[in-house]
């Protein structure tokens, strides 16, 4: 035995308890290996739309189906790697390209492609060097990232606004990260775009708040602003001194068009906004599982975005330190060939019209399995979810008595739907809700 730093030699079945600073310690061969403290730890309550997604999971019942969780499905149902995602891939390997650690700030390569994707190439602040960015965990590590930055830098008591409904997991990121979440009105009762409630509630704000804006395929409405509502959106936003954050998770992915989806946001970037964006790649280009994005945010010139730069680097390094690296590679693989982006386009608009063409049938189905109700707003919205109206009580009934799921306030995941399934859906509705 070595005993040069002084260790004591202690029989392996030798076990002492003793209660030390209100922790119970396990003394044995091996040292201290337990304290009562996690014993006190409560369960958390299960996420409002991964536990369903879980509870789908341990469903038993074979004709199960699953219109939770928004990730693209073919017709079979099946998961689908873009096949430009695939040769991108083939290339990387063939390269023999290495694992080595990125930099905080991500792949710079990465970051100039995605900017360039996000915001279009004749963007003034691109070309004049002001858009300071890094590479994130995905959309919802650059919006964490940014709920960060602003509760770093903006006064205290600044409230961020989201729109009612939104993405749930919006909430718990900014309230997370310290800032006061406060609701702007988005649809009306009549299931529209409320553009009148929505322009009072940004000029009743205190100046200086945040605005969370979803760029294109409202999540989980799928009602999106008019070209004329997004001018005098912001208008509205400028005149109140209000900052915003563009959520941007469905780019190409809404209209099967990246550049109209991204119009919104090249609007409020020539329109001289104080202006943040939230990007993903996990559904526009199906990386869902290699946490792929950015967070970028224009600047009045390139001196305060270096500044900016600088400070976003430091909530990062003691963060995460810095992004995984293969999903960006295959992001700028694509982007950075013409042959791999002209079909890449096309993959993305494949995507949109099978979309399209599930809230066709869905409707249709609807209709022949005898519902009298008015299905129209499910063809009129547009991206991944359709927003059914259904109830939270008729949304559990179509869980319990028919192994429909979908997430309780009527949120349907239309990759979901297939021809091989969209009778069944339509029945089990028709069947809750006439």
């Amino acid at each position: 035995q070595n005993h040069a730093r002084g260790d004591v030699e202690r029989p392996a079945a030798r076990i002492h308890h003793e209660m030390v600073g209100g922790l119970l310690l396990l003394h044995a061969a091996t040292g201290v290996v337990l304290s009562s403290y996690l014993s006190k730890v409560p369960q958390g309550a299960a996420d409002k739309i991964l536990g369903i997604a879980q509870a789908f999971q341990r469903d038993e019942r074979a004709e199960k189906v699953n219109l939770v969780v928004g990730a693209y499905r073919d017709g079979g149902g099946s998961p689908w790697v873009l096949p430009t995602v695939r040769e991108a891939e083939q290339r990387l390997i063939a390269r023999g390209q290495n694992k080595e650690y990125a930099s905080i700030v991500g792949v710079p390569a990465f970051l100039d492609r995605a900017l360039e994707f996000a915001y279009g190439p004749g963007c003034t602040a691109l070309s004049e060097g002001r858009v300071a960015a890094v590479q994130t965990l995905s959309g919802t590590g650059a919006c964490r990232l940014a709920a960060d930055f602003y509760a770093r830098f903006l006064p205290p008591g600044t409230a961020a606004y989201v729109s009612e409904p939104t993405w749930p997991n919006h909430i718990p990121i900014f309230e997370t990260a310290g800032l006061e979440v406060r609701k702007y009105r988005y649809l009306g009762a009549d299931g529209r775009f409320d553009v009148e409630g929505m322009l009072e509630d940004i000029g009743q704000a205190p100046a200086g708040s945040v605005f969370v804006l979803h760029a294109c395929a409202h999540n989980p409405t799928g009602v999106d602003p008019t070209a004329a509502d997004w001018k005098r959106i912001s208008d509205a936003l400028l005149a109140a001194g209000q900052h915003i954050l563009v959520d941007m998770a469905y780019q190409g992915f809404a209209s099967g068009d990246a550049r109209r989806d991204a119009a919104a946001l090249s609007l409020l970037a020539e329109a001289g906004h104080s202006l943040a964006l939230a990007q993903s790649f996990a559904k526009n280009f199906g990386l869902y599982g290699e946490r792929v994005g950015s967070l970028s945010l224009v600047c009045a010139d390139a001196a305060e975005a270096s500044r900016v730069e600088s400070q976003l680097k430091l909530l990062i390094r003691p963060m995460y330190s810095s992004p995984p690296i293969h999903g960006a590679l295959l992001v700028n693989e694509v982007l950075s060939d013409a042959a791999l982006r002209a079909q890449y386009d096309d993959e993305c608009a494949s995507m949109a019209r099978r979309i399209s063409d599930m809230r066709a049938l869905l409707v249709a189905e609807l209709s022949a399995a005898g519902s009298q109700r008015d299905w129209s707003h499910v063809t009129d919205q547009i991206g991944m979810f359709a927003y059914t109206g259904l109830t939270a009580a008729q949304c559990d009934a179509l869980m319990e008595e028919h192994a429909v799921y979908l997430t309780r306030d009527g949120r349907i995941s239309m990759a979901g739907v297939n021809e091989q399934n969209a009778g069944v859906i339509a029945a089990a509705i028709v069947a809750v809700a006439g």
